[in-house]
């Protein structure tokens, strides 16, 4: 498979790998990306399998936690870096706790965007409304509707729903547009929630983290609460920040790019003083 993928900074820097969420692409990631490079660091940022067109399988077993770690790791060794400093958002979260939890020989720091660690979600959906906030995922289960009703009406129910979540109009209308226009591209993105019954034991077997890790977490996210948000801690035994960012919705990359920079930047120099 092929993927496109974004490559700024020197070649010879320390690496930042940017993995995004549904329904983003690498775009989502420019805010965060520009004080990356101007600190002087190499950033790497894919459209992920399925949003990528050279890499869009059909089945949606190819869509399992296994498959999207070994991209990541894939992505690394193309890089020529041993080790990367990992930032996931949402979706992309959830893939860079996977790294972290399995693959931790190949980063130097993580920090966790949103999504919290997977036995935390697991834990707040049976002990807070955790469930009901995460109904989309139930909903991406059901064959063909999810597309239908995306793409109903020239997007205007998905645009809508995006603009409720907290996400600019602008963008909101940008991101179903570009799955109106590439139908092939909605289902594969669906596959990522359509895999999910294929992994529920490897989500609860999710070991604990040793890397440096941040995770941050917004205070009007509609999909994750509080509840998940605090628990995670309980799985990370490497050195652990919580950060909350008041008033901004699910989409920080978007609407905190600089204050999420900032956390990343902090995570990153807690290992590199000198950087």
């Amino acid at each position: 498979m092929r993927f496109d993928v974004s490559d700024e900074g020197p070649v010879g820097a320390e690496t930042v790998v940017l993995l995004h969420g549904f329904p983003q692409s690498a775009q989502s990631w420019i805010g965060v990306s520009r004080p990356l490079l101007a600190a002087g660091y190499r950033v790497i940022a894919p459209d992920q399998r399925g949003y990528t067109p050279q890499a869009r399988p059909r089945s949606r077993r190819a869509y399992r936690l296994n498959e999207l770690v070994a991209d990541v790791v894939a992505l690394v060794d193309a890089a020529g870096a041993e080790r990367v400093h990992l930032v996931g958002h949402d979706w992309g979260g959830g893939v860079a706790w996977m790294v972290a939890a399995t693959r931790p020989d190949r980063l130097h720091t993580l920090t966790a965007v949103s999504a919290p660690h997977p036995r935390a979600v697991v834990k707040a959906m049976l002990t807070s409304r955790q469930s009901l906030q995460a109904w989309h995922v139930g909903f991406f289960q059901v064959p063909w509707l999810p597309e239908a009703a995306i793409r109903s009406r020239g997007g205007r129910f998905a645009v809508a729903m995006l603009e409720q979540s907290g996400l600019s109009a602008d963008l909101a209308r940008a991101y179903t547009d570009r799955f109106i226009n590439d139908p092939d591209g909605l289902a594969a993105a669906l596959r990522w929630y359509r895999a999910m019954p294929l992994d529920t034991s490897v989500g609860l077997r999710t070991g604990a983290v040793t890397v440096p890790t941040t995770y941050v977490w917004s205070t009007d996210d509609i999909a994750i609460g509080r509840r998940a948000a605090e628990l995670t801690s309980r799985w990370v035994t490497g050195p652990f920040d919580f950060k909350v960012l008041e008033g901004v919705s699910h989409w920080i990359p978007e609407q905190a790019p600089d204050e999420l920079a900032t956390y990343i930047l902090e995570r990153i120099r807690s290992i590199s003083p000198a950087t």
